[in-house]
């Protein structure tokens, strides 16, 4: 090897190392695949790339990006396709999963005839993007399990040409995608323990679905992404807080556990006294993550709390002493309003409320889209803080794309 590729070499292991200590600081899945995915395509010069999720001898299409598509600091629907393919020899993802060997095609549209696997392309077809060369890496965790595929496509050269991946760059991927594999399977896990606390709100409320909490945090972090945006906010600061917030969005009502079982599941309106002893849900919730100094516990603590505070400052529970929460023995009347409410929870607030419309309930049918749109302009700088509602309606594709995706089993 030349001292030149020596240098080039040596920079390529230090940059995935940097790299790999970066994504270690992640915590949603989503924006763990998201930077992986990222950094993958800047080391290998790739202009786009997806990633499958390993579940019960199938992938799952999980995340994707598109330089020649979609700009990366946009909010767009592509993220949350839904599809999945089979782990077998016919596709592509499947064949690279099953062997657990990574595949380089030089050319899509040139697979020899020999191979078992052939090149899949709808998504050509449908965007008229035109994919040629592709590296295909299994996601393989130090126990040596398969925990997804990464797949990147159309390698450029300094001048923008398509050309093939480079070997020898190649060769030190896995050092990535390795360490990569764990962290991912780290952020499934944490995800499953927020759902799991979720849980214990659905045991109580019938309307509390895993399906209902995944909407509600995904519709959060994108309008939230879009909101930042608008207001140019440092794209490393959006994905990082855009991060806290699609975990924290989870867990909005996890405080329901505290209600009693005859007015959670009553299927009617409340009479007065009982919203008064709903209202504590979001002291019980926000209590949960008092006394913490982390930031993750800071917004959960933000959104429990104020997700029912209204822009105008008729909602509540208005003001409280966030340093007692344990403490209080009855609601304040002091309206909370405008920007005094943290914007995760102005945010939140226009998410919630919007699956609430958009669902079926025991006592009502599911809103049309053009009734619910209608709601909610109406109540712009009322309920909803108006340059949240701005910023929903700039991401409406996105919206019915993660309600497509999250379905509750019993709205099929």
């Amino acid at each position: 090897m030349f001292p030149s590729q020596t240098k080039v070499v040596e920079s390529v292991i230090q940059d995935i190392l940097h790299v790999t200590e970066e994504i270690t600081q992640l915590k949603h899945v989503d924006t763990i695949l998201d930077k992986i995915l990222y950094e993958s395509r800047r080391i290998t010069a790739a202009d786009a790339g997806s990633i499958y999720l390993c579940e019960n001898d199938e992938l799952h299409f999980s995340y994707i990006h598109n330089d020649t598509l979609f700009n990366e600091n946009d909010v767009y629907k592509q993220i949350y396709t839904s599809y999945s393919v089979p782990v077998n020899e016919y596709s592509i993802v499947g064949y690279a999963a099953m062997t657990g060997q990574p595949l380089t095609i030089d050319n899509a549209y040139d697979i020899p005839k020999s191979e078992p696997y052939t090149f899949n392309n709808f998504f050509d077809d449908q965007s008229g993007y035109h994919t040629v060369s592709i590296l295909t890496v299994p996601l393989k965790s130090f126990q040596n399990h398969i925990v997804g595929v990464m797949q990147l496509i159309n390698s450029k050269d300094s001048f923008g040409a398509i050309v093939p991946f480079d070997p020898e760059i190649i060769k030190y991927i896995p050092l990535f995608t390795n360490s990569a594999a764990s962290v991912i399977e780290r952020g499934l896990m944490t995800r499953e323990l927020v759902l799991r606390m979720a849980r214990l709100s659905k045991m109580r409320d019938p309307a509390e679905t895993g399906a209902h909490v995944k909407r509600v945090a995904a519709f959060s972090a994108e309008i939230y992404h879009q909101w930042a945006s608008n207001r140019n906010i440092e794209k490393s600061e959006i994905k990082h807080r855009k991060d806290l917030i699609r975990m924290a969005g989870m867990l909005h009502d996890v405080g329901k556990v505290s209600i009693p079982d005859n007015i959670l599941r009553k299927p009617g309106k409340f009479t007065l006294n009982e919203f008064e002893i709903m209202k504590w849900h979001t002291i019980h919730g926000a209590a949960l993550f008092s006394n913490s100094t982390s930031e993750l516990d800071i917004i959960c603590r933000n959104i429990a709390l104020h997700h029912h505070q209204r822009w105008d400052g008729k909602g509540y529970p208005g003001k409280v002493d966030e340093e007692h929460l344990s403490e209080i023995t009855e609601l304040c009347t002091t309206p909370l309003s405008g920007e005094d409410i943290p914007i995760e929870a102005r945010i939140t607030t226009l998410a919630d409320v919007l699956d609430a419309l958009g669902t079926k309930r025991i006592y009502k049918s599911p809103w049309p889209d053009e009734k619910i749109l209608e709601f909610i302009f109406a109540e712009k700088g009322k309920q909803f803080d108006p340059e949240v509602v701005d910023a929903f309606m700039q991401i409406l594709d996105t919206i019915w794309a993660i309600r497509q995706k999250f379905i509750d089993v019993e709205e099929n």
